[in-house]
């Protein structure tokens, strides 16, 4: 497999009915780095999705959420000795995860293409991927990638970087344009728009105002504010529902779990797993019949998972204030109101 270039932004290689494997460690793999890509692949239907394990067992992901993957690395490689078409490599709490490292490493030996989402980058550089190539990861991860790897090329003001069989994206949100680009190049231009439209979304080139994104003292402020105030911190309760979307899920969880006043806490009446509208197994925090009404996220089932993620921010802003929305997309690097601080 190769890599091509448009004139306006790197475009991925086209395979027939390629499979698609998004690998995480068990413990602290990103919510949505790890959740968005196979939702939105499984949503186009033009790719074979596994989620991907190094462990037995659940994956507890961070901040929010639990879930059952589809297989573990030695499980995958049993049964797909060829190997994934692509490997898509989430930000994780251990960058330097031996197992995880040498499997991406095994999978790009075998052709396949390693798109690192996020912070993820870091776990790409440590697996000596990126050395020489043109990289980007979320603007917190930047100075870090760039002294760990001196070799990597930092490219500012792109959401996704294509160089040499490797694909890096900037913060959490970038894996929405990354993926209608790797749907796009797999089935064409019409099925990532109709996909886009699913999600709420207009475009999604590799455009990018860098420079919104960084350290700022508001930023500073609100993290310190949050964290002192630990008497104030909640529990909200997201109930779990069969067939619920998964890209919304992941990123309403994800948001309210980032105030550093609040956590995402899912409910259901059973402690068995609940299966998502593409077949991600979700593990409850909580057995309850019900959750105090103040401190229940509202329902976002019949919203695109955009404007799901647009609400919750407005809700954020009514119950902590405008300082700490803008601190949570300032953490998923989400353009749309990120650059507001």
């Amino acid at each position: 497999m190769s890599l091509a270039a448009s004139a306006n932004h790197p475009c991925l290689s086209v395979v027939k009915r390629p499979l698609v494997a998004i690998i995480g460690i068990n413990d602290a793999t990103e919510t949505t780095d790890y959740l968005m890509p196979y939702g939105i692949l499984k949503r186009a239907d033009v790719a074979d999705v596994m989620t991907v394990a190094t462990q037995p067992g659940p994956m507890t992901l961070f901040p929010a959420l639990s879930v059952e993957p589809d297989a573990t690395v030695a499980a995958f490689d049993a049964r797909h000795p060829q190997g994934a078409d692509y490997v898509i490599v989430p930000a994780m709490s251990r960058d330097d995860d031996p197992a995880v490292l040498e499997w991406i490493r095994r999978q790009s030996a075998k052709g396949a293409i390693v798109i690192g989402i996020c912070a993820g980058a870091k776990v790409v550089g440590a697996s000596g991927l990126l050395d020489g190539k043109r990289a980007t990861t979320h603007w917190y991860s930047v100075g870090e990638l760039r002294d760990r790897h001196p070799s990597i090329r930092y490219v500012a003001d792109r959401r996704f970087v294509v160089d040499q069989g490797v694909a890096t994206t900037t913060g959490i949100t970038a894996s929405m344009p990354m993926m209608l680009t790797l749907i796009e190049a797999i089935a064409g231009r019409q099925k990532a728009e109709a996909v886009a439209t699913e999600l709420g979304l207009t475009g999604w080139d590799a455009r990018h105002a860098s420079a919104a994104f960084k350290f700022t003292r508001p930023f500073a402020l609100t993290a310190i504010r949050s964290t002192l105030a630990f008497w104030d911190h909640e529990q909200m309760g997201l109930e779990l529902t069969p067939g619920m979307d998964e890209v919304s899920l992941a990123l309403v969880a994800d948001a309210w779990s980032r105030t550093y006043r609040s956590r995402a806490v899912t409910v259901s009446g059973t402690n068995e797993a609940i299966t998502s509208r593409n077949g991600i197994r979700f593990l409850p925090d909580q057995v309850a019949a019900s959750w105090p009404s103040e401190r229940r996220i509202a329902s976002f089932e019949h919203q695109p998972p955009v404007e799901a993620l647009d609400q919750t921010l407005r809700n954020i802003a009514d119950r902590y204030g405008t300082g700490t929305k803008d601190f949570v997309a300032m953490q998923l690097e989400y353009p749309k109101q990120g650059a507001s601080q």
